[in-house]
């Protein structure tokens, strides 16, 4: 799929339903269970934990599930695989940009820490990869109810910390580009329904927890066209991800009612260079969460839950 087409992607396979999308193991799957045979017994006590370990569901900006990074602890032919899994959670039009986002902000996979929980193959596991602007997983479908295995972040720091209000060389902003269309094309009663003050603040897990009362403007008060760009938006938002991933969290959006079910808000108080180009915006339902924080880089916060008013583990 281009980036240039993306209402044929939402029309013939997002909002269809995902049930043969998602039976049977994926490629990114059989990976995990590559490199969960290939382990160590020292590598095992160290890397394995419980499915049901608090560490599993926890999602940050910048942290290590375990004190090993991945170039350490993994021969290299195992590190091979780590990299493998991490391009094939991402679609094949994305995953070498995925691949220069963790180079550009942590050297590569090696500077990343990896955790697996439960056993491949035994209906209940999970493969997490942590580091810097990077929380990202492969579930296998054993989450329930949750796509992509649980809350995920990725973000990406472009040529500098604080980036220009144009964000040259992040592999991102793309996203926030599409999202300000939606802006422009809305009235003013709408633009003061939608564009706020201070986004949420960035506190780890709880960044992610979800809300009954979605701040900012119902898509379902926008008209068919406006609608269409958030529709635009969404399909941008899930291009990165591979296609079983893009597919059940379509899947769990249409089961809560759809692009309507959303809300969509701007923050005038984070605005990069004072150009009315908002950095900072997010589209949320109850059972939805999708953060877009670009000041002074992109951080991107995800949780997209069956249940409304999840809340993150204690």
């Amino acid at each position: 799929m281009s980036l240039l087409n993306r209402r044929a992607f939402l029309g013939a396979s997002a909002l269809a339903a995902a049930a043969p999308l998602l039976a049977g193991r994926s490629g990114s799957e059989s990976l995990v269970g590559q490199l969960y045979s290939s382990l160590s017994q020292v590598q095992k006590r160290r890397l394995v934990f419980p499915f049901d370990h608090p560490l599993r569901s926890k999602v940050d900006n910048n942290w290590h599930i375990t004190d090993d990074r991945v170039g350490r602890i993994f021969n290299a032919d195992q590190v091979a695989l780590v990299e493998d899994i991490y391009r094939s959670l991402h679609s094949p039009e994305f995953a070498d940009r995925a691949l220069k986002q963790i180079q550009d902000d942590a050297g590569g996979v090696g500077n990343y820490s990896a955790a697996l929980f439960g056993e491949p193959g035994s209906g209940k596991f999970e493969f997490v990869l942590t580091g810097r602007h990077c929380t990202v997983r492969c579930d296998g479908d054993s989450v329930d109810g949750a796509a992509f295995g649980g809350p995920i972040f990725y973000g990406h720091q472009g040529l500098t910390f604080r980036e220009a209000p144009n964000h040259p060389h992040n592999v991102y902003w793309f996203q926030a580009k599409r999202a300000n269309e939606v802006f422009r094309a809305l009235d003013g009663k709408q633009r003061n329904l939608a564009l706020l003050g201070s986004a949420r603040p960035e506190r780890g897990s709880a960044t992610v927890a979800l809300r009954s009362d979605p701040e900012g403007l119902p898509v379902a008060a926008m008209s068919a066209d406006q609608r269409a760009l958030v529709e635009q938006t969404l399909a941008d938002l899930l291009l990165p991800f591979r296609e079983k991933d893009r597919a059940e969290s379509m899947d769990l959006i249409r089961r809560s009612g759809g692009v309507e079910s959303l809300s969509m808000a701007f923050y005038k108080n984070h605005d990069l260079g004072d150009d009315g180009v908002w950095d900072v915006w997010q589209l949320e339902s109850p059972t939805m969460v999708w953060h877009f924080r670009g000041a002074p880089h992109v951080h991107v916060w995800v949780n997209i839950q069956k249940n409304p008013g999840w809340t993150p583990p204690a």
